[in-house]
């Protein structure tokens, strides 16, 4: 989840909200890679879930990232509930999953340098105080009650909204943890054709990066649980976003869409102020119910265009959302699967010519069967794993185009990254599938055998 907003003055014209996006253009030479991903902690001897507070905890963990290893701390009243350290923030999600959202850097091996360091820090504090991490799509084993919420006003605003809308809200906030990209664009039409590649391929990320097939532990009839969540949370904004696909997709129209979207809240003077269901078209009058007479700050739109979440979002840059969080290996091949497709023209033409003639109803399909069956999917003529296949080959094509080399040169792309890709799409097997297998096998039913043989 994304921290408060600031920098942003008042907003005196509502043209400033494209702009707001529109200021995120960039050539293609500042293009820039920002990986994010989440994880859950536990106590090694119980196999529970972190507390905030205590011995063996969150707030142990971010003190001990803060003391060792030179990271700020950033606080919400007295409650330690993040850090911050060259270019790239550690927060906490609703159920205290660990997120590092990582500095905007040039290489997937710049990139997988830094997701390596970090885990490298996080296990050598969590050693210290008898904690490990876990990567996953959804939480195996804990209940909603063992999840505790984390001490941030936000989420307390979510958790309460999130009882009244869909059903499966408040397991997104507390038992989920995704890995994401966050990926740039030149100009408006490369904003709109990078976002309907994008949406249109999410259910392929979704399918190879499927990660959570149990919960309350045992299996949940779904390879991506956490994607069958998403379904089922806000329908006013979650989603695959039909309107990117028409004419007329722009700033503007994406402005259109997020004003349509219900407000969580406002954020004044430290404070989460609720103005839950409230309009921020009403905001922009200086006629919002929870500040009578006030309008809003840049800030206030950036805040709020964090409280939509579909499949592919925009800001000043666009997130890749539809991957369930993994294995390390898989941390470093999400960025590279999606820097193939976006950041080299021709791939990006190659992959817009394999999806440009599906309707809105086999895009959202296609979404529904990739949390279901992965790569086992087939939809509406598609073949998800022929999809996958391709996908990739383009993916690679692209990184190869790139040609970034790393290891002081010895590593002439980054096409390596996709390793993990290619098992997949040549056995067909997404990590949902093994840990079927290992559930049904050697692990005999027993789901606890998973800290011991997934955790970083």
């Amino acid at each position: 989840m994304s921290i408060p907003q600031s920098g942003g003055g008042p907003i005196e014209r509502f043209e400033q909200l494209a702009e707001y996006m529109e200021s995120g253009c960039k050539p293609k030479d500042d293009w820039r890679i920002g990986t994010e991903h989440e994880k859950f902690g536990y106590c090694k001897d119980t196999l529970l879930p972190l507390p905030y507070d205590g011995p063996r905890s969150i707030r142990a963990m971010l003190e001990g990232l803060q003391q060792r290893f030179g990271w700020e701390p950033v606080f919400e009243q007295d409650h330690i509930i993040g850090l911050t350290h060259g270019g790239a923030n550690i927060s906490l999600e609703p159920g205290g999953q660990l997120e590092l959202s990582g500095a905007p850097l040039e290489t997937i091996h710049q990139t997988c340098d830094e997701v390596n360091e970090h885990l490298r820090e996080v296990r050598e504090v969590a050693d210290r105080i008898g904690v490990r991490f876990i990567g996953l799509g959804a939480a195996p084993v804990w209940t909603h009650e063992q999840m505790p919420l984390m001490p941030k006003g936000r989420y307390k605003l979510m958790n309460d909204y999130m009882t009244k809308v869909g059903t499966h809200g408040t397991q997104m906030m507390r038992r989920t943890c995704t890995v994401q990209v966050n990926l740039d664009f030149a100009s408006e039409a490369d904003m709109v054709k990078k976002m309907r590649v994008a949406l249109a391929l999410q259910p392929v990320a979704t399918a190879l990066f499927a990660n959570s097939p149990f919960f309350e532990g045992k299996p949940n009839g779904m390879k991506s649980w956490r994607s069958r969540i998403w379904r089922s949370l806000d329908d006013s904004r979650t989603g695959m976003l039909p309107f990117v696909f028409e004419d007329g997709m722009g700033f503007q129209r994406y402005v259109d869409y997020v004003l349509d979207v219900p407000m969580y809240f406002v954020y004044r003077d430290g404070k989460y102020i609720n103005a839950l269901g409230q309009s921020f078209r009403d905001f922009l009058k200086g006629e919002l119910p929870a500040l009578p007479g006030e309008k809003p700050t840049l800030s206030d739109w950036a805040d709020h265009m964090t409280t939509v979440f579909p499949e592919a979002r925009v800001k000043k840059y666009i997130e890749m959302r539809g991957a369930d969080g993994g294995p390390w290996r898989r941390l470093c091949a999400l960025p590279a699967l999606w820097v193939g497709l976006l950041y080299d023209q021709s791939a990006l033409d190659a992959a817009w010519d394999l999806v440009k003639g599906w309707d809105a109803e086999t895009r959202e399909a296609l979404r529904v069967a990739a949390s279901i069956d992965a790569l086992q999917a087939e939809t509406h003529g598609v073949n998800m794993l022929d999809l996958a296949r391709e996908t990739v080959k383009i993916a690679e094509a692209g990184l190869r185009a790139r040609a970034r080399p790393g290891a002081g040169g010895m590593v002439p792309d980054e096409t390596h990254f996709l390793n993990a890709l290619q098992e997949s799409v040549e056995t067909g097997m997404a990590p949902a599938d093994e840990l079927l297998a290992k559930y049904h096998g050697e692990w005999h039913g027993d789901l606890d055998r998973i800290y011991a043989e997934y955790s970083y």
